[in-house]
């Protein structure tokens, strides 16, 4: 799992069908602390979040973990979206 910024919606003319109404968006991985970008750009499916761009979303990036969050055993997924992050907190430990 990685954190990350919806940077776009993703268009094909022609989907698998057991993708089903899931939405493909463009996703960054980003540091949770800093807020920079840490990676390259990846599409990830949204099928229940409702995650928009500019939106900082939690994302599951390993496919049988995918595959069950969209209840389908045999759905061609490896990339979900599967939470949008209202708030990240970072608590710095302090070492007396």
């Amino acid at each position: 799992m990685f954190i990350a910024k919806v940077v776009g919606n993703v268009w094909a003319t022609r989907k698998h069908p057991r993708l089903g109404c899931s939405r493909m968006m463009l996703v960054r991985p980003m540091d949770p602390v800093t807020g920079e970008f840490s990676g390259e750009p990846s599409i990830a499916l949204d099928c229940r979040m409702d995650s928009g761009p500019g939106d900082t979303v939690l994302v599951m990036d390993e496919g049988g973990s995918a595959r069950q969050m969209l209840r389908d055993s045999k759905a061609p997924v490896r990339t979900v979206i599967c939470g949008v992050v209202d708030r990240i907190t970072h608590w710095k430990e302090r070492r007396e």
